[in-house]
C-alpha cells in the first residue's frame, strides 16, 4: 500500500472510525487518539495490506480493541449524542431539532445499558450502516448472532422509549 491507496481507501472510513471510537470511549479526545492510532498501526502494516480482505472491517475492528483499551485505563465523560452524530443540522426548526436532540438523548441513554455484544452490534447496523457480514467480521460473531443482538437490542429500546412517551 502506498500513500495515494492509504488515501484512496483508509481516509474515507475515519469518520466511521471515530463515531465507533467516540461511542466506546465516550470522549471525543480519546476517539481522535484511537483513530490516530489505527492509522498509523495501518500504515505500519501497510505491506501486510494485500492479505487483508475487507480493510473496513479489519480497521473497524481495531479501532473496536483499542477504544476498548483506552475505556479500561480511563473514567470517561459522555459526549452528547447531538455533536457525536451531527444532529444539531440547521436543516431543522428549532423545536423539531429539540425534539431530535431529546429522542437522540434518550436513545444514547438506552444504548448504554444495553448488554456490549447488543450496543456494538446496533451501533455499527443502525449508526455505521455496516452490513450483517461487514459487522460478523468485525466483531468475530457468527451472523445468527449478530441478527439476535440487533433484534434484541432494537425490541429493547422501542419498548423502553414506548414507556417514556407514553408516561408523558
Amino acid at each position: 500500500m502506498n500513500l495515494e491507496e492509504f488515501k484512496k481507501d483508509i481516509l474515507p472510513i475515519k469518520n466511521k472510525l471515530y463515531r465507533m471510537a467516540l461511542r466506546i470511549t465516550a470522549n471525543p479526545a480519546e476517539a481522535e487518539d484511537v483513530v490516530q492510532e489505527v492509522f498509523i498501526k495501518v500504515w505500519e502494516n501497510r505491506q501486510d495490506m494485500h492479505e487483508v480482505r475487507n480493510v473496513q472491517a479489519w480497521c473497524m475492528q481495531m479501532t473496536k480493541n483499542r477504544a476498548i483499551d483506552k475505556k479500561r485505563l480511563l473514567y470517561n465523560q459522555a459526549e452528547g449524542l447531538d455533536k457525536a452524530y451531527g444532529l444539531s443540522s440547521s436543516n431543522h426548526d428549532p423545536g423539531r431539532q429539540a425534539e431530535l436532540s431529546d429522542a437522540a438523548g434518550q436513545v444514547k441513554e438506552l444504548m448504554a445499558q444495553l448488554p456490549d455484544n447488543q450496543k456494538m452490534a446496533m451501533q455499527l447496523r443502525d449508526i455505521e450502516g455496516l452490513s450483517y457480514q461487514e459487522i460478523c467480521e468485525t466483531l468475530d460473531m457468527p451472523l445468527n448472532q449478530v441478527k439476535t443482538n440487533i433484534f434484541r437490542a432494537r425490541k429493547h429500546i422501542r419498548s423502553k422509549l414506548l414507556q417514556l412517551w407514553t408516561i408523558k
